[in-house]
Formats: structure tokens, C-alpha cells, sequence
């Protein structure tokens, strides 16, 4: 498996913000997203074997691990990684686009979908694995304007995601400022949850291995 870093920090988004999480940084993605703030994951890193990636996660004292990238699932063997994580007793969540096939992660690791939205100028035609997401899954629409929180919350009705999933919303840091997406999603009536990037916050946004 190709990786780009390993390290303990605390999980700066999403439903689980601010709890400490032992990253797994994976080498390489297939979509070039104008917002992405991982670009340096898209080349380099080190061939590490399972055993050494589980070795190096357990030298940190969290129990909750988020295998993401770059696009984690292009790994082969992520799907018996999450399986090993969890058969140790963590918690695992994948970050991914959910653009290449999620059936094989077991059913236990939580899926954290970042749905591309048009401002991304990734955004997918076939969404039809939203509807095979689980309740403790979560999708997340990082917002560029407010056409893509128009276009995000077309999507969550249509796939009937409010209830059945957490739904997060984040503004694409620098482009949309939280309040407005704050607004919209109040205005909206959506059962949907703000993320913001806290270790953003915390230590600035162009800091890696936070």
C-alpha cells in the first residue's frame, strides 16, 4: 500500500470533530477537485505492508483510525485493512468520493462521502451508491457557492438521505463564508449538520500532519 503519512492528531471534521484519531494518509486520488487542500498526497509517499501500517497506528493511543487520501479506495487492500483495524477493536472510518465501489469495505467501517458538488469540477453523473449508505455512514457536500448548496440539497431530498445518514455541509475554505452557508441551510429546512475544518482553525489551513 502506497502512504503518504501516519499520524495521530484529532479528526478535524465531520460528526466526530475534535476527537483524537490516528490518520492513515494514502497515496495518489483520480480526481483533481479545484478545492482539494491534499494535493500533496497525489504523489510520492512509501510502500508500507499492512502489518507495518498496523504497527505504526498502534503506537498511538486512539481507538478511532480514518483511512483517507488522496482516494483511499484505489488501494487494493484497503478493504482487509479496515477488516484488521476492526478486528483489533478500532473504529474506522474511510474518507473517500465514493466514486470508485464501497462494497467491498465490511459493513462496520463508517463511510464518509465527500459527494462532489459542481464548484468541485469532479461532479459525478451516477450517485446510485448513496442509496446502499448505512445510518452510522455520513455524506458530506463541500459547498463552493450558492448554487452548489441548491444543487447539494436537490440531491439529499432526491436520494432521501436526511435521516438515514448524517449529512454534513462545509464551506470550501476561503470561497464561502460559514455564515452564508449557515443561512441557506437554515433557510432550507434541511436535517443536516454545518462542518466546519477545525484543524483549520486550530493551526492554519496550509499545515500537514494535523
Amino acid at each position: 500500500m502506497r502512504v503518504t503519512e501516519i499520524f495521530f492528531s484529532i479528526q478535524g471534521e465531520g460528526s466526530r470533530a475534535g476527537r483524537p484519531c490516528v490518520f492513515v494518509r494514502f497515496t495518489g486520488c483520480d480526481l483533481r477537485c479545484g478545492y482539494c487542500d491534499t494535493a500533496y498526497a497525489f504523489h510520492g509517499g512509501a510502500d508500507m505492508d499492512r502489518a507495518a501500517i498496523l504497527a505504526e497506528v498502534a503506537r498511538h493511543p486512539a481507538r478511532f483510525v480514518c483511512l483517507t487520501g488522496g482516494e483511499p479506495m484505489l488501494q487494493r487492500e484497503l478493504p482487509d485493512l479496515a477488516r484488521e483495524l476492526l478486528a483489533r477493536g478500532y473504529e474506522v472510518a474511510v474518507e473517500t468520493h465514493g466514486q470508485r465501489p464501497l462494497d467491498a469495505l465490511p459493513a462496520e467501517a463508517i463511510r464518509v462521502v465527500d459527494v462532489k458538488t459542481p464548484g468541485s469540477g469532479e461532479v459525478a453523473t451516477d450517485l446510485a451508491y448513496l442509496d446502499r449508505l448505512q445510518p452510522h455512514d455520513e455524506v458530506k457536500f463541500v459547498v463552493c457557492s450558492e448554487d452548489d448548496f441548491r444543487w447539494s440539497r436537490e440531491v439529499v431530498r432526491r436520494h432521501a438521505l436526511e435521516g438515514r445518514v448524517q449529512v454534513l455541509f462545509s464551506p470550501a475554505w476561503g470561497q464561502v463564508a460559514p455564515r452564508d452557508l449557515v443561512r441557506w441551510m437554515l433557510e432550507s429546512g434541511l436535517d443536516a449538520r454545518l462542518s466546519l475544518q477545525v484543524h483549520k482553525v486550530v493551526w492554519g489551513p496550509d499545515v500537514h500532519g494535523v
